[in-house]
């Protein structure tokens, strides 16, 4: 099976080793990041540094002109990623020969929700998440569409791969996380997830739904998760606590606003890239899911993309769905965490890999070769020399 891992740019510049050692993993492919979100990384390698702070959401190649005059625009990396830093990384990694794939993360976004408030998915209580765009607003989708295509069709890339390309909500790792004191489970997830912006009322509203009462009912479906009562989970406990009729009619309203994003979006980047350019989105076959890797339909999302890269941190199980399909040529892309330190497993990679590829997985990624120990890549790169 096919193995990249995902670095970032401020992972090579300034460390000229640092090509050759991922090489030497027994990768073919490197999925690098182009557009990325806020984030305070490790370097346990580099000759300069070991924290890189990317202080906000930015693009990490200098952008073209289809953004002049445009309120929603990318924002330009700091001094963490300066310049090409992308473009200059791409090169480094590219003269050992591997592949080099972009990574960009789309509906993910903290400084753009400060900045344009109105932009953010808003709960049925009135909060606002500034971390999650919401995708129904016509002027955020065609930000999310035009920067997919730019970030994901740099020079010399082969392929992306687009995380976040569908709804986010209240699970993020946002600033000192506090938001765990209680329980909530698949089904208050999903209810917190519920956006009561213009737009989606606008959408319930067409699904037959009073955005009001509709809003109304979530925060009384909540009252029993906030008194302690257990979460039942699932679809079933999203229909329990807010009906079957009601659940069903905002399920519609989200699942064809993604579906129609996610279209535009590889349509967008399929239009801009080169014959032969693959594209993958990162994805859960839950439709209600929200978050890095977004519910999708799996048979629609094989039929618009080339493939998909499935999370098993908590198991390969998530990969059936996709692999039942028999989508011919479609990429199935298992991602195992292989960073020790954050829970990842990369002394079992082995045992995992071929139990992914028993249930339909045709390729692997590894999250994440700048931030795992020495000791980690060692096990990762025994692993992949014993496929």
């Amino acid at each position: 099976m096919k193995a990249s891992t995902f670095v970032y740019p401020w992972d090579v510049i300034g460390d000229p080793e640092a090509p050759a050692r991922i090489a030497s993993l027994g990768v073919e492919q490197v999925t690098l990041a182009a557009a990325y979100h806020s984030t305070r990384a490790l370097t346990p390698r580099h000759p300069r540094h070991r924290i890189v702070t990317a202080e906000h959401a930015a693009v990490l190649y200098p952008v073209d002109g289809r953004w002049e005059g445009r309120e929603l625009r990318p924002y330009a990396a700091g001094d963490w990623a300066p310049g090409d830093a992308y473009g200059e990384a791409a090169r480094a990694l590219a003269d050992t020969g591997l592949e080099v794939h972009t990574w960009v993360v789309l509906a993910h976004n903290s400084r753009l929700g400060a900045d344009h408030p109105r932009t953010s998915v808003v709960n049925a209580y009135g909060d606002r998440y500034p971390w999650a765009p919401c995708i129904a607003q016509p002027a955020t989708r065609a930000y999310l569409v035009d920067l997919a295509a730019e970030a994901a069709v740099r020079p010399g890339a082969r392929g992306t791969e687009l995380e976040s390309l569908g709804w986010y909500g209240l699970q993020h790792l946002h600033a000192h996380d506090k938001t765990g004191g209680v329980g909530l489970g698949d089904a208050g997830q999903y209810l917190m997830a519920l956006c009561f912006c213009p737009a989606c009322r606008a959408g319930y509203c067409a699904q037959g739904l009073d955005a009001d009462a509709l809003a109304a009912a979530v925060r009384e479906a909540l009252r029993p998760l906030w008194q302690g009562e257990p979460d039942d989970g699932g679809w079933a406990g999203v229909e329990k606590l807010l009906g079957e009729e009601t659940a069903a009619a905002t399920r519609a309203w989200r699942d064809e606003t993604a579906r129609t994003l996610q279209e535009a979006a590889v349509a967008a980047v399929r239009a801009a890239a080169p014959d032969g350019f693959q594209v993958l989105l990162h994805a859960d076959p839950v439709t209600y899911h929200v978050g890095a890797n977004p519910g999708v339909d799996p048979a629609h999302v094989l039929s618009v993309a080339d493939g998909v890269v499935v999370p098993c941190a908590g198991g390969p199980g998530l990969l059936t769905p996709f692999a039942e399909q028999g989508a011919e040529g479609a990429v199935i892309a298992a991602n195992f965490g292989v960073v020790s330190g954050m829970g990842g497993s990369p002394r079992t990679l082995t045992a995992d890999a071929a139990r992914a590829r028993e249930l339909g997985a045709t390729e692997i990624r590894l999250y994440h070769a700048g931030l795992a120990s020495d000791a980690d890549l060692t096990a990762v790169r025994e692993a992949l020399r014993a496929r």
